[in-house]
């Protein structure tokens, strides 16, 4: 049987004015990432990857081609309709973090669920649970300066996951952090997969690229391959 698609592209592109210039962020673009996929968008800067986010995201329209997230097609949407399907479709992972500096850890990760009009006891249970499961169950009532990176981003991810989004999309979620808290937090969405959630990660570190399952590169506004992670393949395998 196969998987249900959560993200369809058809022939998408956009395009920038600048002046009298016209930039061609992407140029004809067409993906699918299934339910429960975890895939690496790469490419340099200039390649499009941060456009495509953004695209994918509902941060952005298409200047042409059709986009579909959970079956519901949204590049004609208003920004009204945009922010509603984001709140309850997606949830995001920043570099850097984009916590209320002043709000609890807790208060950050229940944001979301005051966007959708959940009452308190009951957001407040649900974030708790989740922050339970990033292992920060101690740390509720701390403050973003009270935490370290690592944990902040721990508080991120646990933002992105309470709503139970149909996709986590994470932007360069270690640029920000050292090299023992960055494997670290790759294991913890090694975990958020096996527990059937769909990641997009996008980075240009190829270090972080290989935990993905699928690796989407992109050059000069279009997809240059699109390959499943040889390295994940090995491991499963028990193949060195």
């Amino acid at each position: 049987m196969e998987s249900k698609k959560i993200i369809e592209l058809k022939n998408i592109s956009r395009v920038y004015k600048v002046g009298n210039e016209k930039i061609h962020a992407l140029k004809s673009i067409t993906l699918d990432i299934f339910q429960n996929d975890y895939v690496a968008l790469m490419g340099s800067s200039g390649s499009g990857k941060s456009t495509l986010m953004n695209l994918i995201g509902c941060l952005d329209t298409p200047s042409g081609g059709e986009y579909l997230l959970n079956g519901i097609s949204v590049e004609k949407m208003n920004d009204i309709e945009l922010a509603r399907i984001r709140n309850k479709e997606i949830g995001f992972i920043f570099q850097t973090f984009n916590l209320l500096p002043r709000a609890t850890a807790l208060e950050n990760v229940a944001l979301p669920l005051v966007y959708a009009g959940t009452n308190r006891a009951s957001r407040n249970e649900r974030a708790t649970k989740v922050m339970k499961d990033v292992g920060l169950g101690d740390r509720i009532t701390h403050r973003p300066n009270e935490l370290s990176g690592g944990q902040r981003q721990r508080v991120a991810i646990a933002r992105a996951l309470v709503n139970k989004p149909s996709l986590i999309l994470a932007d360069e979620p270690t640029g920000n952090l050292d090299s023992k808290t960055s494997v670290e937090i790759m294991a913890l969405f090694d975990e958020i997969h096996k527990n059937g959630n769909t990641i997009v990660l996008v980075t240009h570190e190829e270090d972080i690229a290989r935990f993905a399952h699928r690796i989407v590169r992109l050059k000069d506004g279009n997809i240059e391959s699109d390959h499943i992670n040889d390295h994940i393949t090995r491991v499963k395998t028990g193949i060195a």
